[in-house]
């Protein structure tokens, strides 16, 4: 998947150390789930990196910009009745930040959701300070769907959550 500067591609065992040096970084870990490692190792992103080997479909992509890897995109598809939904997720690199690569990258995302895996419904959830995602998403006709007040608790303390949506043009 492209556009004239981004491209989503599959994640390689080679992209470990450039992974590991942008994801080792508090400031992208401050707008993530307390999932995603800190500090991040080379280990952790050759373990992310082996996960995503094994989607089908795939999920996970790797953002590049200008031929580097800058950041990960991905889609969590949902289970049950929620089958045709899927929460994107996403992060770049600081070296990358304000160049509108997050925007393109949710794109082509977006269209690989609603082509490929045949979803209905994309939706994210925002930390309540993280103006650049919120941006990003509403420059990819992404909508705001509400507000979801002290939702989320990161570093000791409670936050709301912004949830945009993107839904499929029939």
């Amino acid at each position: 998947m492209r556009s004239r500067e981004v491209k989503l591609r599959a994640l390689q065992v080679y992209d470990k150390s450039q992974l590991a040096k942008l994801a080792n970084n508090r400031k992208i870990w401050d707008n993530l789930r307390d999932s995603f490692p800190n500090p991040y190792s080379e280990s952790d992103a050759e373990l992310f990196i082996n996960l995503t080997t094994e989607e089908n479909p795939k999920q996970n992509f790797a953002i590049e910009y200008g031929g580097d890897l800058c950041g990960v995109i991905g889609l969590i598809i949902q289970n049950d009745v929620y089958r045709k939904s899927a929460e994107i997720g996403y992060w770049i690199g600081e070296p990358f930040w304000g160049k509108g690569i997050t925007a393109n990258a949710i794109k082509l995302i977006t269209n690989y959701g609603f082509e490929d895996l045949k979803l209905i419904r994309i939706y994210a959830g925002v930390f309540e300070y993280n103006i650049a995602s919120m941006k990003a998403l509403e420059n990819s006709g992404y909508k705001k769907e509400g507000v979801f007040k002290k939702a989320i608790y990161k570093n000791d303390k409670v936050f709301d959550e912004h949830r945009y949506f993107k839904l499929k043009e029939f």
